[in-house]
């Protein structure tokens, strides 16, 4: 049975065969899913989930991607995409609850409507909330660790939970839901009262921060490199001589060294030895090993 087939009649937006995940991440790189469902509800995600169990077809996860980089080969099995689903906003008091597909910076944003504070950080993160909690994704001494209550998730059985913050394990860069089957499909986030001017005074900063030191103008996956203990990923490449460094089509930013970006036609393969490359020079010239950010996905 074709696996568009398996799958007919579970989700109401129509299954994409063969879609170019370059459609799909912000890298604009990557081969295609063999078929993408795009769920709008917990009940569609479910029925996907369980089609998938029944058949034996892989699933893979994908939010807005954002910080990601798919492999040229593509994606096997079924590609849910959960950055179009579950996208309603809750507030009771200073919680706020998000669907999972909620953009961070609607989300920042809307939090600062309300006059709270505590998500200002987020304002010019790309990606869904569902993704920054799996990567527990962050800037300016803020991350979602500091602010997450709770989040309903869903398992692979299709089945529905509630996990707390101690649950998930923050770390740097890091979830207990990275390496579970467990689906985030939405966060409850506890903020504190602010003054509306201070918090949109903020933002700005950080947003402004943001358009001067980041190469916003081309394709990326937001940084590359976590951050070493005692150093900063950018220095150190930048210290290295690699700004401009290229493989292929892609870059070590010219503007900003812990970015890589697309500068036209750049394969998942230019990536990925781009960022061999840079690890192998650091390491000889640093002594520090650089540990990508960024999930990689797909077919080796």
């Amino acid at each position: 049975m074709a696996l568009q087939d398996i799958f007919a009649g579970c989700t109401q937006r129509p299954l994409l065969p063969a879609e170019p995940m370059t459609k799909h991440t912000s890298f604009h790189i990557g081969g295609p899913a063999e078929l993408m469902a795009q769920p709008q509800s917990e009940a569609e995600l479910q029925s996907l989930l369980l089609k998938a169990a029944e058949a034996a077809v892989p699933v893979t996860l994908v939010g807005n991607g954002s910080n990601l980089l798919v492999r040229d080969k593509g994606i096997r099995g079924l590609v849910i995409k959960l950055g179009s689903m579950l996208r309603d906003i809750n507030v009771s008091g200073n919680m706020l609850t998000f669907g999972s597909g909620v953009s961070l910076a609607q989300a920042s944003k809307k939090a600062a409507e309300l006059g709270l504070s505590g998500m200002e950080f987020a304002v010019g993160i790309p990606g869904s909330i569902g993704g920054a909690v799996y990567m527990n994704a962050g800037a300016y001494d803020g991350e979602m660790s500091k602010v997450v209550k709770s989040v309903r998730v869903m398992d692979a059985a299709g089945e529905v939970s509630e996990l707390s913050a101690g649950e998930l394990d923050f770390g740097y860069r890091h979830s207990a839901l990275q390496g579970s089957s467990k689906i985030v499909t939405s966060v409850t986030v506890e903020l504190a009262a602010g003054d509306k001017q201070a918090i949109a005074e903020k933002m700005a900063d950080f947003s402004n921060r943001r358009i001067t030191k980041q190469p916003l103008e081309l394709p990326s996956a937001g940084s590359m490199f976590k951050r070493p203990p005692g150093y900063f990923a950018g220095t150190l490449i930048d210290q290295t001589g690699l700004k401009g460094y290229t493989v292929g089509g892609a870059q070590v930013s010219t503007k900003h060294a812990g970015f890589v970006v697309n500068i036209g036609g750049a394969t998942a393969a230019d990536v990925l030895q781009l960022i061999s490359d840079v690890q192998a020079k650091v390491f000889a010239a640093h002594g520090v090993h650089l540990e990508p950010e960024v999930l990689v996905l797909g077919e080796k």
